[in-house]
């Protein structure tokens, strides 16, 4: 996909209501397109087949097959597709599990219509979407489920520098959800000395925000 080239997207969501919303907010934006919709998870893997999307919003609950399921399948043979969830806030230990398929993140789907926007972009353009309240809960569970045996060393060959001893220790308390202050306390330093390491730990990564930062860092096993 180009730069002027639109986004390709397929809708995977059962109620037909909120598709038709989707593709109207979608279909409104000059970078974006809709290149169909499905009503449950076979659906969506056929389409996926056929249309090879760059994106798909997948709802998690679905008939035929969930969007766990489905999002599993068409990333065993369409590995560039991005998967973006479509959830609701109170199913985040699916939200998890769609995570550990391979999903790019989640959007509440009473998310407003930046959001959603933004993080289709984001998503679309190789980064992490986690437009939603309950991100650092589940990115705890997702650091805690995935890794509590992992013995990897966290210096990763994806990083652009290595991380110093501090910025692994800072970047170990923003996966578990600590704000600045609560991470100078904990590590006694003051709250500038936790932002110029948040600062050098974002540029190593070469991401945006913090966010991303830890979603890459559990994946990598930077983090245990």
């Amino acid at each position: 996909m180009s730069m002027t080239d639109p986004i390709r997207i397929v809708i995977a969501e059962d109620q037909s209501i909120v598709r038709q919303g989707l593709r109207y907010i979608i279909q409104a934006q000059w970078d974006m397109t809709v290149v169909g919709e499905a009503a449950d998870g076979e659906q969506a893997i056929q389409l996926a087949r056929e249309t090879r999307p760059a994106l798909v919003l997948m709802d998690i609950r679905m008939p035929v097959r969930n969007g766990i399921e489905a999002t599993r399948a068409i990333l065993a043979f369409l590995p560039e597709t991005k998967v973006v969830l479509l959830t609701t806030f109170d199913i985040q230990e699916y939200v998890f599990d769609g995570i550990r398929a391979g999903a790019v993140g989640y959007l509440l789907k009473d998310a407003e219509t930046h959001s959603l926007l933004d993080g289709i972009r984001a998503a679309a353009q190789g980064g992490v979407t986690f437009r939603s309240r309950i991100s650092g809960e589940v990115l705890a569970k997702v650091l805690h489920e995935e890794h509590k045996d992992a013995t990897q060393q966290w210096q990763a060959p994806a990083l652009l520098e290595p991380l110093t001893e501090r910025e692994h220790a800072v970047l170990q308390q923003m996966a578990w959800g600590k704000r600045n202050w609560e991470i100078a306390s904990l590590l006694s330093v003051s709250e500038g000395t936790v932002k110029t390491h948040v600062h050098r730990i974002l540029q190593k990564f070469g991401v945006e925000d913090r966010t991303q930062a830890v979603v890459l860092a559990i994946r990598q096993q930077i983090v245990k």
